[in-house]
């Protein structure tokens, strides 16, 4: 039947329109802090003014900085935009907001920050894909593994978690929470016990259930940046041993609200161990989104996800596209 063919696909394409909207509307809120000081900083920037000249410029630079995209690239930038003011000859201030729009959009891009959604990705002999999750008390990691897990299971897969941060007792107990509200297993040896230990279960369970992915948790103690390392080091070499390969993904989980700490807790993390994803959280409820551009273009790292709210579906797959968007109130 033909027609009931596409029907069906017609009602799974509007489906998937609404959700979109939907994703796009969260997207819109949770960044409303950010895109209103950011626009209003570049309003008042080119108030009476029509040419883009060095006094526009140095005042935009004022913008991004205090905006927290950082100093590095926000000189990035405005190189950028001096060579298309220079090449260019004339470019109005009412330009100004598309120019620096499209250069915004292109350090996203090269930074190699994909817009496609996130799916798991296959290993020899039904290996699960691993995941370990690095990042400071206070971030919102625990929070992170939790929706991650629920995003996951929504997708049919298989789902095992690893409670590896032992260092703090309520890092334990809050995962706990996590894996039965979500509704999947969780490995945990109580507070104290040997987290490669516990990595090293986690795989071993994982393996047996025959699960898509496990989310191990680890402890972030950055004053002792040492430790952290030969920590890490010895969990990533003991699930080794289950999975080779693993841990295929090391996601940093970052508070976007505290701005250039974030920055410099990325850069610590990423001397401690070899990061290649992050998430950035709590962006509802600051103005210092604009960090996301700047430890993207600095770190060279890909943002997979962004926090946009406290649901559990509010953690996003980052879209850079939908997120310039937003920042200039499209």
């Amino acid at each position: 039947m033909p027609f009931g063919r596409e029907l069906f696909f017609f009602y799974i394409m509007a489906l998937f329109g609404l959700f979109g909207k939907d994703k796009k509307k969260k997207l819109d809120q949770g960044l409303e802090k950010t895109k209103e000081s950011f626009l209003s900083k570049l309003t008042r920037t080119v108030v009476g003014k029509s040419k883009v000249d060095d006094e526009v410029l140095d005042d935009l630079e004022e913008v991004l900085i205090t905006s927290d995209v950082g100093v590095k690239t926000t000189l990035k930038i405005i190189e950028r935009i001096e060579e298309r003011v220079g090449r260019e000859k004339y470019v109005s201030t009412s330009e100004l907001q598309n120019v620096l729009r499209s250069e915004i959009a292109s350090l996203l891009e090269e930074n190699n920050t994909s817009d496609v959604e996130y799916d798991i990705p296959k290993h020899p002999d039904n290996n699960p894909h691993v995941i370990m999750v690095v990042g400071v008390n206070g971030v919102g990691k625990t929070t992170t593994i939790g929706k991650l897990a629920h995003q996951f299971k929504g997708m049919g897969k298989q789902v095992v978690l690893g409670a590896a941060d032992t260092f703090r007792a309520a890092a334990v107990d809050q995962l706990i929470i996590w894996s039965e509200r979500v509704g999947v297993p969780i490995v945990q040896q109580g507070m104290e016990a040997d987290p490669a230990s516990v990595a090293f279960e986690t795989l071993e369970v994982a393996k047996a259930k025959g699960a898509d992915v496990a989310i191990i948790d680890t402890a972030g103690r950055l004053h002792n940046k040492v430790n952290l390392m030969n920590e890490l080091t010895k969990i990533k070499r003991v699930m080794q041993k289950v999975v080779p390969g693993a841990p295929h993904e090391i996601l940093l989980v970052l508070d976007g609200s505290t701005g250039q700490n974030a920055f410099e807790q990325a850069k610590q993390f990423s001397l401690a161990t070899e990061i290649n994803a992050l998430a950035i959280t709590k962006l509802d409820g600051t103005a210092k989104g604009g960090v996301v551009i700047g430890i993207s273009d600095q770190m060279k790292i890909p943002v997979k996800y962004i926090g946009v709210g406290e649901q559990m579906n509010d953690l996003q797959s980052f879209n850079r596209r939908a997120f310039v968007d937003s920042l200039f109130g499209e």
